[in-house]
């Protein structure tokens, strides 16, 4: 039925299956920053903490029976640590950024988007009746001019703390156009979270800036946290809307208990270690920079190869050296990137041979 569609993806070295690597490889892939996903205390932990409890599984919606007392600890401790009046766990980041624009635009507003945005936004946008709207990645003085030029009764601005793809961080200039012109701000900080900031809070953090009204932080547990799911900060009066409008929130059964019940003991794992996660993060950036000349903000590290066959030689290498990096072709990326990932309990010594081998062969 989609043999033709299926011969084009791969005439064009863009066909994609699902792997099962060997474990014994190192793994400078996946969004796994801080290798919480391979830590057994924080397992342990997160089964002592949900054993306690009579419920250990959601069970329905999270406006009929499935909040959790985990979900609503998780929520007042982020609120917190982050300086938010309220908060909401989601089953994803995917279904948190379509909770966000797929509710917050009514008709007559605007939403701007980064034109680098993730695709979950840009799929979410296609269902809202207010306009849309895109500027260049990381230009404020687009931003602004779109703000300035547009007749809305809101706008949405949505942009992202580090870019996926990219790897590089959000202007903060940005912040400053959206405080003026006095707009909501979603900010995606699926790849800052647990990266960026002294206590590894991410963006808002690094950039040392005070939460406002019209801020929206959203984060994913499934990267540096090394679980499952997501989280939405903001003020009580939008926490609230969503709680009555978000469709991915109102028609799905309420995120994993246990997940968040890991992802909770991650967040907690930082901020005890925050000192030693930064020193090595900041270990990591300094070898990337002396190896490739490349400053990386975060821990995602792009190198453009151009070619997609290219690409996945690169990729084929690294597995023979017992390493699995990152193939990225279109139409994710425009043109062909590898994308690694020196993920912060990879030893040093480890990662800085196999970069020296793989700067060789390209």
């Amino acid at each position: 039925m989609y043999e033709n569609e299926l011969k084009a993806i791969h005439k064009s070295n863009r066909f994609r299956v699902r792997e099962i690597f060997n474990e014994s490889w190192v793994d400078l892939a996946s969004n796994d920053y801080l290798g919480f996903a391979e830590d057994k205390d924080l397992l342990a932990s997160a089964y002592k903490s949900v054993l306690t409890y009579k419920s250990h599984a959601p069970k329905a919606s999270q406006l009929v029976n499935g909040y959790h007392p985990i979900h609503q600890s998780f929520e007042q401790y982020l609120c917190r640590l982050n300086g938010f009046d309220d908060a909401m766990v989601v089953g994803s980041g995917f279904l948190a950024n379509l909770s966000l624009i797929e509710a917050l635009p009514r008709k007559k507003d605007l939403l701007v988007m980064d034109a680098l945005y993730h695709a979950s936004g840009i799929l979410a946008s296609k269902l809202v009746d207010a306009k849309v709207v895109t500027f260049e990645h990381n230009n404020a003085t687009e931003l602004a001019k779109i703000l300035e030029s547009e007749v809305y009764e809101r706008a949405i601005v949505c942009v992202e703390g580090i870019y996926s793809m990219e790897g590089d961080i959000l202007n903060r200039q940005i912040f400053e156009v959206v405080d003026r012109s006095g707009v909501l701000l979603i900010v995606d900080e699926a790849h800052s979270s647990g990266v960026l900031g002294k206590h590894l809070l991410g963006v808002f953090e690094h950039y040392d800036i005070v939460p406002k009204s019209n801020h929206i932080k959203m984060g994913t547990l499934g990267k540096a946290y090394g679980s499952y799911g997501a989280y939405i900060l903001a003020d009580h009066e939008i926490i609230s809307f969503l709680q009555n409008r978000a469709k991915a929130v109102i028609y799905a059964t309420a995120p994993s208990v246990f997940d968040t019940a890991l992802a909770y003991e991650g967040v907690k794992y930082t901020q005890a270690n925050y000192l030693s996660l930064v020193d090595k993060r900041q270990q990591i950036q300094t070898l990337i920079h002396t190896l490739f000349d490349i400053q990386i903000e975060g821990l995602i590290f792009k190198i453009d190869v151009k070619d997609s066959q290219k690409a996945l030689a690169l990729k084929a290498f690294a597995q023979e050296k017992g390493f699995v990096i990152g193939a990225i072709r279109p139409p994710t990326v425009k043109t062909a990137i590898l994308r690694i990932i020196p993920r912060l309990n990879v030893e040093l010594a480890l990662l800085r041979d196999f970069l020296l081998e793989l700067r060789d062969e390209i």
